[in-house]
């Protein structure tokens, strides 16, 4: 059992990429299938289609997190490089200023003080980083390691309808919407539970999302039910 002082904040970096890209991996993949095999094509095309999803939305997943990481350590950078300025130009005001903080969260003016000077004169520019700026070893950015586990999380996800299309889906074609949403709940609940949340609301509102995508899907599938 987890203990009450146990936090899950630390994992939120990496557990938001994998989820992500697991999540939209079952969602699109699943989805994009469930149209071609509800517009009346074979089984060869419909796994040829979920083999393109899996290959298109992996590429993309790890190009787009690569891009958006990197936006964020950009501007991260950016405000470090501002603050090693104001630091050198001036030292009087920044004290003041980390002081300030310390104050507004609860904490005495004389032992703020105390405070403010002896990070300032250990490292300046960590308790900037940490208690102006919000940047920490925790949640700064990491764009490879998003980039990478995004790319293997989707394919991990797409990985469960195509798998379920080559076993199941040519005797009842309604088993790759089924079971592909049973393994969104069950994604939700894990990753609810890895974060420290409830694993039933996580189940509930990923298998939402991914039965409306799947029925959206379905339906033009079945308006054109044209070869593609």
């Amino acid at each position: 059992m987890p203990s009450r002082d146990q936090h899950f904040y630390h994992r939120s970096g990496w557990l938001r990429a994998a989820v992500l890209g697991a999540n939209d991996g079952i969602i699109s993949t699943a989805s994009l299938m469930m149209g071609i095999a509800v517009a009346n094509q074979t089984q060869s095309t419909i796994l040829l289609a979920g083999i393109a999803g899996l290959v298109a939305g992996a590429i993309s997943m790890a190009a787009g997190e690569y891009v958006s990481v990197c936006s964020q350590m950009d501007l991260e950078n950016a405000d470090l490089e501002r603050e090693k300025i104001e630091l050198i130009d001036n030292p009087e005001s920044e004290l003041r200023e980390l002081e300030e903080i310390y104050i507004a969260r609860g904490v005495s003016r004389d032992l703020s003080k105390k405070i403010a000077a002896e990070l300032t004169q250990r490292d300046a520019l960590g308790a900037h980083a940490r208690d102006e700026l919000g940047i920490t070893d925790f949640n700064t950015a990491k764009p490879l390691q998003a980039a990478v586990a995004s790319a293997i999380s989707f394919s991990l996800g797409a990985a469960i309808p195509l798998l379920i299309a080559i076993t199941l889906v040519a005797e009842n074609l309604w088993t790759l919407p089924f079971f592909s949403l049973l393994a969104l709940a069950l994604l939700g609940a894990l990753s609810a539970k890895i974060g420290g949340a409830r694993p039933i609301k996580g189940a509930v509102r990923v298998t939402f999302w991914g039965a409306a995508a799947m029925a959206a899907t379905s339906l033009v599938g079945s308006f054109f039910g044209i070869a593609v």
